[in-house]
């Protein structure tokens, strides 16, 4: 693992999209932080809501298909920290690399 997102982020765009759907935090965790992230890989995405704003999943497939199209096109799987294992919440939570916190 080599850390570095292997994907061109376009930061105002993501700080856009942060903004507007009440993400206080958003990182990449995964194989986009891998040698081995290859085309046809999927961007895997942890999320922190401002606790007010929480969406259904309705509304969060919406944001992911809006996502992907910010990354290329890339399927687009977002996480929140209560979704994850508690197991793996450990390993995601130590690796993620952060790409926009609410200012």
């Amino acid at each position: 693992m080599n850390g570095k997102v292997q994907i061109e982020i376009p930061t105002e765009k993501i700080a856009e999209f942060c903004r507007r759907n009440h993400i206080r935090k958003l990182s990449f965790f995964g194989s986009v932080l891998r040698d081995d992230f290859r085309p046809d890989s999927d961007v895997d995405v942890l999320v922190e809501f401002e606790s007010e704003h929480v969406p259904g999943l309705i509304r969060l497939a919406g944001m992911e298909i809006e996502l992907s199209g910010l990354l290329g096109g890339r399927n687009v799987d977002i996480n929140t920290p209560k979704c994850l294992g508690r197991y793996f919440r450990d390993d995601v939570l130590s690796q993620a690399q952060v790409q926009y916190v609410e200012s």
